[in-house]
Order: structure tokens, then C-alpha cells, then sequence
């Protein structure tokens, strides 16, 4: 019996290794705004919102708003396109879903966004739903993400774990109090993820699936 009924991941940094084409898109974007990218440590952008991630560098919402803007629409042409599963990420969902653990993701990409990523990269079929951010700033938080999914009626009293690589995911579980675990394949560090007291720390897919599944 697996330890927990429902597993809801984030997608980048935990499922897909998808920093060569955020980080050409991020550079995209600072350059257009008249910011060297060579100033900005673009890697701390690597999975938490886009508007948070912005508003280190703007305070005013149009100028926020014109950022979302330009990343998204150069990351619809190319970026999205520049990204591959992590080793093993398919063995572990496939494993997961055999075991009958409903797969779901909790992504800050909007959803309309990370579906097609999915589809792409043929992981789409795993999952139950596929959950993410709104295109405005409905649901802009990996709090709000997390929790829109929980309100599926079908997780209703069911144990459910959130997996993720940054702090975001953590804090995101921790506030809509559910369980975490951290994979430390992705864009996130040990020293980043520990205060938050994971359930359990997974050096890779088999470590994670081991996890769960026993």
C-alpha cells in the first residue's frame, strides 16, 4: 500500500529539465526591459512565479505586467520548446499510476502554458489533472495552485503529498497543510529546501518512487 493516495508535482526543476529555454527567455525579457542579464543571477527565477520573480526589479504593476508579457510570448515561440524530462521521470510516473496513486501537478506556469509542454514531451496522460497558475493574478502563488487542486472533490480526505525543488513548493504544501518532499535533481539546494522539513529528500526518480510506494 503506498504511503500516500495522491501525488501533486511540480513541473519544473521536479519533472522537466527546463532551464536552458526559461533562462534564454528570462534574457529575452531583461534585455527588452533595458536590464544587462549579465547583472541579474537569473537562476533564483528558476521556478517561482513570474510576477514575484519580477517585482524584484519593478514595482510598478505595468511595468510588471509588460515583463509577464514579453517572457510569455518569446517563450511561446522558443523556449517552451527547449526542455527535456529528468532521467527517470517517466518510469516514476508510470510506476505511480500502475500502484493506483493519482498524479497530479501544481505548477506556477499557467496552465493553458504547461498542458501543451506536457503533451509535448508525452507526459500529459499521466496525470488526472493537470494544475497550474492563471494567465492573470487569480491564482499567481503555488499556494493558490496547490490549493485549487486539493478542491477537487475526488482528493477530499485523501493523503496527499506535494513534491517540488524550490521553496515555493514547500511553503506551498506547508500552508495548504500537506506533506512535502524535495527532489534535489532540480534547481533547488539542500541549504535552500531543509528549514522547510521535507517529509523526505529524493537524490532521484527511483529514490522518490521508493518513497511512496512503501
Amino acid at each position: 500500500m503506498a504511503r500516500y493516495d495522491a501525488v501533486l508535482f511540480d513541473v519544473d526543476g521536479t519533472l522537466i529539465h527546463s532551464s536552458p529555454g526559461i533562462l534564454a527567455t528570462m534574457e529575452h525579457t531583461f534585455r527588452a526591459m533595458g536590464i544587462d542579464p549579465a547583472m541579474v543571477d537569473l537562476t533564483r527565477y528558476l521556478g517561482p512565479p513570474l510576477r514575484q520573480s519580477f517585482a524584484e526589479h519593478f514595482k510598478s504593476e505595468a511595468e510588471i505586467e509588460r515583463m509577464v508579457g514579453i517572457y510569455r510570448e518569446e517563450y511561446h515561440k522558443a523556449g517552451r520548446h527547449n526542455c527535456r524530462p529528468f532521467p527517470g521521470v517517466r518510469e516514476m510516473l508510470e510506476q505511480l499510476r500502475a500502484t493506483g496513486v493519482r498524479l497530479y501537478t501544481a505548477t506556477s506556469k499557467p496552465t493553458a502554458v504547461v498542458t501543451p509542454i506536457l503533451q509535448e514531451q508525452g507526459l500529459a496522460g499521466y496525470f488526472a489533472f493537470i494544475g497550474g497558475a492563471s494567465e492573470d493574478k487569480s491564482v499567481d502563488t503555488k499556494t493558490a495552485v496547490v490549493r485549487t487542486v486539493l478542491a477537487r472533490p475526488e482528493l477530499a480526505g485523501q493523503r496527499v503529498l506535494m513534491v517540488g525543488d524550490r521553496r515555493d513548493d514547500m511553503v506551498g504544501a506547508a500552508e495548504c497543510g500537506i506533506d512535502a518532499a524535495a527532489v534535489l535533481y532540480g534547481y533547488g539546494s539542500r541549504e535552500e529546501l531543509a528549514p522547510f522539513r521535507p517529509v523526505f529528500e529524493a537524490e532521484t526518480c527511483a529514490d522518490l518512487t521508493a518513497y511512496i510506494l512503501t
